[in-house]
């Protein structure tokens, strides 16, 4: 049974949005769940934030439950596997930082400097860029822009190691020259650099469409790198330009009766297509966050806010217990493989859509956070 939403916004007035979705997801996820996994170690991420703004300490204790399930005494992290050259296994790492900052814990340490030993091995196409996986050769997906870029940036941040920002920017820079579309702004989901898969337009080696959810990761990859990416850095003012490129491109393809966006970003109502929670909630994070840093035009925050109010009218609901909701995340979505991928319209919307998907509450915990503080200055003002 579900309420109604309006009602539920009187009862508990003394919660946000970003704390109430918390509560939910650490409610609905158990040890038996847990993995070594990038949308597990996404809603990590989201919690962190939590944590953050609240000061609480029982988001603290969640993130470092969950994460000694894996990270043991020698800074081993069980079920990971090096071998794999997997990028999205990187993207849990990116919670050890705050452990180890918080506890002085040499293990997490440890553990971080296995995961780097990755990317130092990380197999890469002729232009230096990583493949997505060991499975995946000569491939860039957008998706792999998240898994690995922040991490590597905070890394070379936290170990001093200035040349890893140079690779950064390069991984970032390759896809923004390959993938995007010159006439919409967009990129699409992947690159193939040697232009030999099916997939692949054989003139760009570009996938054939541009998928939500892989731009939603780009620019909330973006705007995560430059919380680590030195201000004197020389390529830093690039990437704030190729910010506001997604920005601009993005806000064009927003649904203008709801503020979301769509499973294939530039195909509007087309029969099958649908608005997805996912990429909403990563857009609005990106835009909230990249206006609240100055990245972009302060004009932008608009754009966040009707994406946000979209999501709360449409897309998150209560349930009679009082947990928040959400629903219309795209379960997984990806190209090659068997069953073959061929990254059409046609496939992407054909995969299963889900409710409390962590690809979406993750993301939807970081949108409200920024939205919250913006409520909260405009309160100050």
């Amino acid at each position: 049974m579900q309420t109604d939403l309006s009602t539920s916004r009187t009862t508990v007035v003394d919660q946000t949005w970003s704390v109430r979705m918390a509560n939910s997801a650490m409610t609905r996820y158990t040890a038996d769940q847990a993995k070594w996994h990038y949308e597990h170690g996404l809603l990590l991420q989201a919690i962190e934030q939590v944590w953050r703004v609240t000061g609480a300490v029982k988001y603290r204790h969640f993130i470092q439950e969950t994460i000694d399930l894996f990270v043991d005494a020698q800074g081993n992290i069980q079920t990971y596997q090096l071998e794999e050259y997997n990028l999205d296994q990187i993207n849990p790492g990116k919670v050890l930082f705050p452990l180890w900052y918080s506890t002085g814990d040499r293990r997490y340490a440890t553990a971080l400097q296995l995961l780097r030993r990755q990317l130092a091995g990380q197999p890469r196409a002729p232009s230096g860029g990583f493949w997505h996986k060991q499975i995946y050769p000569d491939q860039m997906w957008l998706d792999g822009i998240y898994m690995a870029s922040p991490f590597y940036a905070e890394y070379a941040s936290a170990f001093d190691e200035p040349a890893g920002f140079d690779d950064v920017v390069h991984q970032i820079t390759l896809l923004a020259e390959h993938a995007r579309d010159a006439q919409t702004g967009l990129l699409y989901h992947a690159w193939d650099e040697r232009k030999q898969q099916r997939w692949a337009n054989p003139v760009t080696g570009c996938s054939p469409h541009f998928w939500g959810r892989a731009l939603g990761w780009y620019a909330m990859a973006l705007v995560d790198v430059l919380d680590h990416l030195p201000c004197e850095h020389a390529a830093r003012a690039s990437v704030i330009a190729r910010l506001n490129g997604v920005v601009e491109a993005v806000a064009k393809v927003q649904d203008r009766a709801t503020g979301l966006w769509y499973q294939v970003l530039d195909q509007g109502a087309r029969a099958g297509n649908y608005l997805e929670a996912s990429a909403s909630c990563m857009f609005v994070y990106a835009i909230a966050k990249a206006v609240r840093k100055a990245y972009v035009p302060i004009g932008q925050l608009a754009i966040a806010q009707r994406g946000y109010q979209g999501i709360l009218s449409r897309l998150v609901s209560i349930d009679d217990r009082g947990g928040v909701n959400l629903t219309g995340v795209c379960s997984v979505a990806g190209l090659g493989g068997n069953p073959y991928r061929d990254g059409s319209f046609e496939y992407y919307i054909k995969e299963p859509v889900m409710t409390n998907d962590l690809k979406g509450v993750g993301p939807f915990i970081l949108a409200a956070i920024e939205l919250e503080d913006v409520q909260r200055s405009q309160q100050l003002a």
